[in-house]
């Protein structure tokens, strides 16, 4: 094909994209007006009170709320220690300042991602999951965020929040990158210990918390809901590619993408971490230290060559 068939055929693509971007974005406006009038902040009250019973002494995970309300809680016991010091104030107060935290860390990814055309089209076609987890106050944006600085603190703490941006790790595994990898294994065995020493009573009880039984019944978009068995084969093939595709450009997006889909649990603001997955984590130090650019993710936007030194 001729270089003009190519950059034509680029160009219906990103109009393509653009299209579908956009429709997506007013999708997402359209649930930011719904979700103002329905209940704001919802997913906060989760978070607090499971920090207001360790403020006051009580069992972690001994709650009246059911797996199918929003105020239950079903996440590691460290979400719950990093929320004590705002269950100290009334919910409304601490409400307003996680939701600061939120909004703070959805500006921290767009910063981060420097998306390119392709980039703000595909934020655009997730805007709705965006927007949702913005409203409701959810950990997910957060959770993105540490993904997008793919360090391996980063990622660990990720896990320690949501367990399942564990499977992001496969990228290392691909790339033979075993530094990283075991600095995100010592990382996360930090963490462990010191959620054990801080909240012992809810460490140990984690695991029982953490199984099947938690999916409930709510609008599942994982193929879980339709066969485990079609849930478990996808998965361990998503997770062979993952692995055959991290030594390319599409690596980092494609282990994110199966930390993100793997849950049996997948209810549609989880989607926005498929954002993470647009810029690729680089170890160059050394160009970080001259002040190249190091994203590499294939949405990427790149900067003038004017403005990248090398050496």
């Amino acid at each position: 094909m001729s270089a003009s068939g190519v950059d034509r055929r680029g160009r219906r693509l990103n109009l393509l994209l653009v299209a579908v971007g956009f429709l997506g974005l007013l999708a997402g406006i359209e649930w930011f007006v719904i979700g103002l009038g329905k209940d704001p902040l919802s997913d906060v009250h989760a978070y607090y009170d499971a920090a207001d019973r360790l403020n006051h002494g009580a069992a972690l995970y001994a709650q009246t709320a059911t797996t199918n309300e929003s105020a239950f809680y079903r996440y590691p016991p460290l979400l719950a220690l990093l929320f004590r010091p705002l269950a100290l104030l009334p919910f409304p107060a601490a409400a307003a300042i996680w939701e600061v935290i939120v909004v703070g860390s959805l500006v921290g990814i767009i910063a981060l991602i420097r998306p390119g055309l392709r980039g703000w089209s595909l934020v655009g076609m997730i805007a709705l999951p965006i927007v949702w987890s913005v409203v409701i106050g959810q950990a997910q944006v957060p959770v993105t965020l540490l993904m997008v600085l793919g360090r391996p603190w980063s990622l660990a703490l990720a896990t320690h929040l949501k367990i399942f941006p564990a499977l992001a790790a496969i990228w290392w595994i691909g790339r033979r990158d075993w530094r990283s990898l075991a600095m995100f294994l010592a990382w996360s065995a930090g963490l462990a210990v010191l959620q054990l020493v801080l909240e012992p009573q809810g460490s140990l009880a984690f695991p029982g918390v953490f199984n099947l039984a938690q999916i409930g019944e709510v609008r599942n978009w994982s193929p879980y809901a339709i066969s485990p068995v079609l849930w478990a084969v996808l998965v361990i093939g998503g997770t062979i590619a993952a692995r055959r595709l991290a030594p390319t450009r599409w690596g980092w997006a494609a282990a994110v993408t199966v930390s993100v889909l793997a849950t049996p649990r997948l209810l549609l603001y989880q989607l926005m971490t498929l954002l993470a997955g647009l810029r690729e984590p680089s170890d160059d130090r050394a160009a970080r230290d001259r002040g190249a650019y190091v994203g590499t993710g294939p949405f990427v936007s790149r900067p003038p060559a004017s403005t990248v030194r090398e050496p």
